[in-house]
């Protein structure tokens, strides 16, 4: 049976705001949160980003929430780092934390002042980091010289349970080389053919553990409304890669985005004012195989699509 979860947008919703925000998505019925972790946000209009890591802390220890974060080992955090920041979490609140590991945008990355590798470049990297974090996780004694270097690591404080370390993957190449060491997948709402490419090559080449999907929607009590929210805040959001990937600032986020229509942002997220409509497209999501599906409203103002949620949304889900 799916299961339904609060997408936690740190790019968008000051921290305060957001833990008071989670706090009330688990009133309002939601099973389960997931967070994003920027530097910065997508769009100046967007204008937060709070230190995720941190922010876990509060929002794990005040609400009964099951929440993971999405994280890019290699260049702006250390492999050691994650696996020492992941490794509290899980042993302070067993069984309730995850972490989905990816590789990373130059938006958040660059940073460092370090060279923005190509992609295989960064996959590798990638890779390297989880055998650190997970022999880490386990009390290992570690050092590593690759595209990463560890001298000597060890943590002294591991997890009971072991903290699942998934892969985020947006396409089938990323998804099948992801299954040779995942836990689980989360992905993004796309088409549902190009979603079942990508579950089918994550499952295809062996992929253990649940399918997750990050589903952007957009609701208002008037379909004018709903669109001008999905607009304003995720216009910057409907490219592909190289450019969002590589492109490294909320400004040349915000110039390329200027000419974006309504139209073009509903390709990346799902835009009514009608409850039922998006119940619907939320059991077709379902339906793909999907066994967690985190709800993420991409408005600022998180209120009133609770209440909508709790009212409308997730009974409606739930029921089915």
């Amino acid at each position: 049976m799916t299961t339904y979860g609060f997408h936690c947008s740190h790019e968008q919703i000051a921290p305060s705001q957001l833990l008071a925000d989670v706090q009330a998505a688990e009133r309002a019925g939601f099973d389960m949160a997931m967070s994003s972790d920027h530097f910065f946000p997508w769009s100046s209009r967007q204008g937060h980003s709070g230190f995720t890591l941190s922010w876990l802390g509060a929002a794990l220890a005040t609400t009964s929430l099951r929440i993971g974060s999405v994280n890019a080992p290699g260049q702006r955090y250390h492999p050691a780092i994650v696996a020492q920041a992941t490794a509290t979490l899980g042993e302070m609140f067993p069984g309730r934390y995850w972490v989905a590991l990816g590789s990373g945008q130059a938006m958040n990355e660059h940073i460092t002042g370090d060279r923005w590798p190509d992609k295989e470049t960064r996959v590798r990297r990638l890779e390297e980091c989880v055998d650190v974090i997970r022999r880490l996780h386990a009390g290992e004694d570690v050092s590593h010289d690759g595209l990463v270097r560890v001298d000597r690591a060890r943590l002294y404080d591991v997890p009971a349970e072991p903290v699942p370390l998934l892969a985020t993957a947006i396409t089938a190449p990323t998804a099948a080389r992801a299954a040779a060491w995942a836990d689980g997948m989360i992905t993004i709402n796309q088409p549902h053919e190009k979603l079942r490419e990508v579950v089918a090559a994550y499952r295809d080449n062996g992929g253990r553990g649940p399918l997750a999907l990050q589903l952007h929607l957009s609701w208002a009590p008037t379909r004018s409304e709903a669109e001008a929210i999905a607009h304003d805040q995720w216009r910057s959001n409907v490219f592909d890669a190289p450019l969002s990937l590589d492109a490294d600032t909320p400004e040349h986020f915000d110039a390329a985005s200027r000419d974006v229509t309504v139209a073009t942002v509903e390709g990346a997220v799902r835009v009514s004012a009608e409850p039922a409509q998006h119940v619907e497209w939320i059991r077709e999501y379902a339906a793909l195989g999907f066994d967690e599906i985190y709800l993420h409203f991409v408005g600022q103002q998180q209120a009133r699509w609770l209440d909508v949620a709790a009212t409308e949304v997730l009974p409606a889900l739930k029921e089915s």
